[in-house]
């Protein structure tokens, strides 16, 4: 296909990649290079190219989960490292470069279903959470934290844990809550209860946690009673909108990505109402550096129906007018690359139990899942934001010493 080989000219320069297609024509493009893997792609069938021209992402996933493709030399993350390598976000290239006409149908297809309404939010959150637990357990860290770990380098040279690094991406934040004990936390999207029960441990809070996932809420539910703590933490399946305050505190991690553009205004409206006059607000969330966006049509199908991640305007934007003030701004750049790397690293080790959860089909599904959610971050245009808030401008210290000071408090327990 004639096509396919000018495409794939344009992506592949640096490193090398043969394909081989059904009918036994063979290319090879780009030129070895130190650094970049040399691999070898072959189409079981004639349909593969024009697919994966039709839609680059969605074609060559459905491929790949099928059975239709087989990568040798490495593995789907280096076959998708290759790529995004070659084109990464800081030289201005794209994988997909869409026209003028393109762009509008995205624009108006991004209002179309952005909003995250009621009767969606749990089914959407079901399809993703609800999984087995025992998927989860077999590659996340002990403590069960679905979301970016926080590194001391961009390499972990000093080659710490995925364990010591979630334990230090929960100090980061607790550091940022500013937390005295016995306040009241409320924690939005609280996955598996893992930051509740730590934020309760190291910081003596009172946590209550609320999900929309019946599974996650009987993980944390029995933890906290495990942990002899259930009458300080507490665990409710409800959504956001329905829940009661004040807090003292309220943070999210890896929620803010369901919650929808078209319910931003909404969700900064109850935070605040649920705010006490003094509260904090930290929210961890994934983000976009290249502005409003929508969500590709493997994520949405597979992964994250619903699921949109924010840009930093669109947060801002979402915000204001509704008397937060934003105080703090971190953009995490590395570090979400570092923690998926380690969970394919994992994914891979177990693909023997995840086979037998569920099936090959299902396991090429996750790792294509893994390999393209690492690389975005290594070099696409994806990056973690954590966005801090206040409804008193006083409510905080005016520098940011108190937050290291805490960290470091928080990391010597």
């Amino acid at each position: 296909m004639k096509l396919f080989d000018r495409v794939i000219k344009r992506l592949v320069t640096r490193g090398q990649l043969s394909i081989y297609y059904h009918d036994g024509r063979k290319i090879t493009v780009g030129t070895p290079e130190p650094g970049f893997p040399s691999l070898a792609l072959k189409f079981h069938d004639a349909r593969v190219p024009f697919d994966i021209v039709k839609d680059p992402r969605l074609g060559m996933a459905e491929a790949f989960i099928d059975g239709r493709v087989a990568i040798e030399g490495g593995g789907i993350m280096e076959l998708i490292s290759l790529i995004r390598m070659n084109n990464a976000w800081e030289t201005g290239k794209s994988i997909s470069d869409l026209g003028a006409v393109k762009r509008g149908f995205k624009a108006v297809r991004r209002r179309l279903w952005a909003a995250n309404h009621r009767a969606r939010a749990k089914a959407n959150v079901a399809h993703h959470y609800d999984l087995s637990g025992a998927l989860y357990a077999l590659f996340l860290d002990r403590d069960r934290q679905y979301s970016c770990a926080y590194f001391p380098d961009a390499d972990n040279e000093a080659g710490i844990s995925l364990e010591q690094a979630q334990e230090d991406k929960k100090a980061h934040i607790a550091a940022k809550l500013h937390l005295k004990p016995g306040m009241k936390v409320l924690d939005i999207g609280c996955g598996w209860g893992g930051m509740a029960l730590y934020l309760h441990r190291t910081c003596g809070v009172d946590v209550t946690g609320i999900t929309l996932s019946e599974e996650q809420l009987k993980v944390a539910r029995q933890r906290a009673q495990d942990a002899g703590v259930a009458d300080h933490v507490r665990f409710e399946l409800i959504d956001y909108r329905d829940i009661d305050g004040p807090f003292d505190r309220i943070v999210s991690v890896g929620m803010f990505e369901h919650v929808g553009t078209g319910d931003y205004r909404t969700f900064y409206n109850k935070c605040r109402e649920l705010l006490t006059p003094d509260g904090v607000m930290l929210v961890h969330t994934i983000g976009r550096v290249d502005g409003p966006g929508i969500t590709d049509a493997f994520t949405r199908k597979y992964i994250f129906p619903g699921g949109y991640i924010p840009a930093l305007s669109e947060m801002i934007q979402g915000s204001e007018g509704t008397r937060l003030m934003v105080t703090d701004v971190e953009v995490l750049r590395i570090h979400y690359g570092l923690t998926i790397r380690q969970w394919y690293k994992r994914t891979l080790a177990h693909k023997a139990d995840i086979i037998a959860l569920y099936d090959e089909r299902f396991f090429r599904l996750w790792t294509f899942y893994l390999a393209g959610a690492a690389t975005v971050f290594e070099h696409g245009g994806m990056v973690n934001y954590q966005v801090q808030y206040v409804r008193d401008r006083r409510s905080l210290p005016i520098t940011r010493d108190y937050m290291l000071e805490a960290e470091s408090a928080l990391r010597g327990r």
